[in-house]
């Protein structure tokens, strides 16, 4: 099918879900299959948007000429042009599935089965369009393994030997627009190898190593378990996150983790489940997470506050926690 045409409009805004490796692969992704088939003098934007209290879209981020969101939540507004998601929690408020349906088409796609949004997306993509993904088959295969926590151990999840795994903690922690956009541009350019030996990179994930293994012994000394449900506090440690499979591999028999962090700018409560030791029946774990203005999947979900906010993250925190511990107990 072609479908580039001169009359299309030439500005292109990406909004995603930030600080996330299937993030911002969807994205890029995204933006590849755009400017191939589409315009290719597109000028694209990216931008990417927190999971939050309230709502998340405003005016603001509707000021292109074209706009699409991936990997994030649905957005009621008549300018969005292109949506691809996975997440249990898409719609918030659910008065904006009811949009969503009105309107859903071959721009519009959405599976809350699907691992992760970059492999959906490709997949879409290939059905609606017949667009040839095959070039990208080693990103798409890398941010389903860790979207959807595929690895074959947590001990592989949490070592950096991968390049997958040195561009995802890169996405995770870097905050500089003009390396983010190099990563952008590199991810459906070359392989991830050669990108993840980029020296911008190794400059954000050098330092990262060491915080990561201060993280990590800071969670193994706080980690507790009851009832096969792992929790602990980092909230007056400044991280803003830690090696997310890290608890699974200090304490594999938890089947459930709940965890604070807090730094200047937010505090959050992170929920999870062991990929290696799944509960059954599961928790949706989202569905909880929804309760406090949060999201994600099933099987794993966050609730992001603002600054100053340490004691209701802890107080929130500590209700899941009792709750997933009163369900682990009655199963």
């Amino acid at each position: 099918m072609l479908l580039r045409s001169n009359k299309l409009k030439k500005r292109l805004k990406i909004m995603r879900h930030g600080r996330c490796f299937d993030g911002v692969a969807s994205a890029a992704l995204f933006a590849r299959f755009y400017v191939d088939r589409i315009d290719p003098n597109a000028e694209v934007v990216h931008v990417p948007k927190e999971h939050a209290r309230g709502p998340v879209f405003g005016d603001g981020d509707f000021d292109a000429d074209v706009h699409a969101v991936v990997d994030f939540r649905y957005a009621a507004d008549d300018r969005l042009d292109w949506w691809f998601d996975h997440h249990a929690s898409a719609f918030q408020p659910s008065l904006d599935e009811a949009h969503f349906r009105a309107r859903s088409g071959d721009t519009f796609f959405f599976d809350p089965d699907a691992r992760s949004c970059t492999k959906f997306l490709a997949q879409s993509l290939v059905t609606a369009y017949g667009w040839d993904v095959s070039r990208y088959a080693e990103l798409v295969r890398w941010a389903d393994i860790i979207d959807g926590a595929q690895f074959d151990s947590a001990a592989q999840a949490i070592d950096l030997e991968q390049p997958a795994l040195r561009l995802m903690t890169f996405t995770e922690h870097n905050a500089d627009p003009t390396l983010e956009a190099r990563l952008l541009a590199g991810l459906t350019n070359g392989s991830l190898e050669a990108l993840a030996s980029e020296s911008f990179v190794a400059s954000i994930v050098a330092p990262i190593s060491i915080k990561q293994a201060r993280a990590s012994a800071a969670v193994r000394a706080r980690l507790t378990t009851l009832a096969d449900v792992a929790a602990f506090d980092l909230g007056d440690e400044g991280f803003d996150e830690y090696p997310k499979f890290v608890p699974y591999h200090i304490a594999p028999q938890a089947k459930y983790v709940v965890a604070v962090t807090a730094t200047a700018t937010q505090s959050k409560v992170h929920v999870g489940s062991n990929p290696w030791n799944r509960p059954q029946p599961l928790i949706h774990l989202a569905r909880i997470c929804e309760r406090y203005g949060g999201g994600g999947h099933a099987v794993v979900g966050a609730i992001t506050l603002g600054p100053g906010q340490l004691p209701e993250a802890r107080r929130i925190a500590a209700e899941i926690t009792d709750e997933l511990r009163r369900a682990q107990k009655e199963s």
